[in-house]
């Protein structure tokens, strides 16, 4: 009735389970307590492989005892026990799948960085004020999404226009598995809809560009300052008292890769400053961790598609009240995701990379 776990992966989660024993072996050691980044990773590590061989265990437990009742069933000893046995069966069955599943996906689909916070990063695409006007809608969507998981999301930086909309914004997120969702956000978003400045009633099509980045750590990436260059500005944009009266803004140019961060929604610089090192730090993760997919087969890269910013993911048919994920070619209610209910949409993304990836098994 259920098939064991495939031999690939029983393969991959003995190691897990091994490697799992020699981290906490390593955690009781004094010197590890001590070095405050060697452990915290140590503990991230541990907090995962747990979680995967723990299910892992609790798959085999339930692949037990499935055999034990349809044993039970099919030797007919006992009519009444079998009778309990087959009551039974249903529920084993379906808890099985879904820990093989979960099982699945963290192994093909899930990586190191899946349990970490995000920064995410909206751009006005084709479409001029409108385009703007729907980079702050998927923002508006982010945060109804993020207020649904409980996580907390914060302004790193924000550039609106005259009417409203936002030209550039990005923010921090924080909470339980954040990165594990929102990287499937990533990608090309287009919107169709009459236009508020529109005065004839006709539909037109305006885009907007999503980046999901994993928020990097103070161990994984070193800065020299010798390659830093700041600038402090006064602020701007529309509205706001403390705008263009102080230098609160804060401009760091990274020398070596020409990468540019700038913050202002703080009054304070210091504070503005400390933001544009979190986001420069995790931008340069972003820059290495693209480096390195680049160098890996393209049987990686079919995780989550090509990875290309560009790449048109999903369209916001408002007359149609419609979203549909070019990934999966499913649709989904607009009222519902632009009011942040993403997780279904996040569930079928997983579930067609977990697919991918078995194909290739």
């Amino acid at each position: 009735m259920v098939e064991p776990i495939r031999p690939a992966l029983q393969t991959k989660l003995g190691e897990l389970s091994e490697r799992l024993e020699a981290l906490e072996q390593q955690a009781m050691d004094p010197a590890v307590m001590k070095d405050q980044a060697r452990s915290r990773t140590l503990f991230q590590e541990l907090g995962r492989l747990r979680k995967v061989v723990g299910r892992w265990h609790d798959a085999r437990k339930l692949f037990d005892e499935i055999e034990q009742n349809q044993e039970l069933i099919e030797s007919g000893d006992d009519p009444e026990l079998a009778e309990l046995a087959e009551e039974e069966l249903g529920d084993l069955v379906a808890d099985y799948g879904e820990a093989v599943e979960e099982i699945e996906t963290i192994l093909l689909v899930d990586d190191e960085y899946s349990s970490r916070n995000a920064v995410i990063e909206i751009r006005a695409g084709t479409g001029g004020d409108e385009a703007a006007l729907f980079a702050r809608d998927l923002s508006r969507m982010y945060q109804r999404s993020c207020e649904r998981q409980g996580w907390k999301m914060k302004v790193l930086s924000l550039t609106e226009t005259e009417l409203g909309g936002f030209k550039e914004a990005t923010f921090s997120i924080t909470g339980t598995e954040v990165f594990r969702y929102l990287q499937f956000e990533s990608g090309g978003h287009r919107v169709q809809r009459v236009p508020v400045t529109e005065t004839q009633g006709r539909i037109h099509t305006s885009a907007a560009t999503v980046a999901v980045l994993p928020e990097a750590e103070d161990v994984d990436v070193t800065i020299d300052p010798k390659d830093l260059e700041f600038q402090a500005t006064t602020s701007s944009g529309p509205g706001g008292q403390h705008v263009n009266k102080t230098q609160s803004a804060v401009r760091i140019t990274h020398l070596p890769t020409g990468l540019v961060v700038f913050c202002q929604e703080e009054r304070s610089q210091h504070k503005n400053k400390a933001k544009a090192m979190h986001l420069l730090r995790t931008r340069l993760f972003d820059l290495e961790l693209r480096k390195q997919q680049e160098a890996r087969a393209e049987q990686r890269r079919a995780q989550v598609g090509s990875g290309d910013r560009s790449q048109r993911v999903r369209t916001y048919n408002f007359p149609q009240n419609r979203v549909t994920d070019h990934r999966t070619q499913e649709s989904y209610s607009l009222e519902k995701v632009i009011d942040g209910d993403l997780m279904p949409v996040w569930a079928a993304l997983q579930r067609k990379a977990r697919e991918d990836r078995l194909r290739e098994l």
